[in-house]
């Protein structure tokens, strides 16, 4: 799976107003529905936090990765959060998260869904992508840059 495909300039939010996981969750869930309407809210939202149940996807400096299986999905779709001043998120490492990648897949695409986590584990690697992307000031520039260090795949 290519992370061009799965997220966008549409589904990139800045300056998230949420202050806690839950509310996080909703918040891009709500980005996610009004690019793609079919997605069932509850669902997807139910499919978070059972995954978010076996262990925090809060997983290392201010980056979050919460995803879930849901059959209102074709494809995988994502989308895209930054937050200024950090979500209580529970993470691994204890600190607030500020960026986060939310993934959303049908249980059929489970392959995919991996090579989404793994793509996105590389460019996250590179900590420059994290002071970068935090400073970016449009949805486009945000992409770009995504696309620019998925580049260095």
């Amino acid at each position: 799976m290519i992370l061009d495909s799965v997220f966008s300039p549409k589904t990139i939010k800045l300056n998230l107003e949420s202050t806690e996981k839950d509310e996080l969750f909703e918040e891009l869930l709500e980005v996610l529905v009004s690019v793609y309407p079919s997605v069932d809210r509850t669902e997807a939202l139910s499919a978070m936090q059972e995954r978010e149940s076996k262990m925090s996807t809060g997983i290392m400096h201010g980056i979050a990765i919460p995803h879930g299986a849901t059959s209102s999905v074709e494809h995988i779709i994502g989308a895209i959060g930054i937050s200024k001043h950090g979500i209580d998120y529970e993470s691994l490492d204890g600190s607030p998260v500020h960026l986060v990648f939310l993934v959303l897949y049908n249980s059929s695409e489970t392959e995919g869904h991996l090579a989404v986590l793994k793509d996105l584990a590389t460019v996250l690697q590179d900590p420059s992508f994290m002071k970068n992307v935090i400073e970016m000031q449009s949805a486009q520039d945000v992409y770009d840059l995504l696309l620019r260090y998925k580049g260095n795949l």
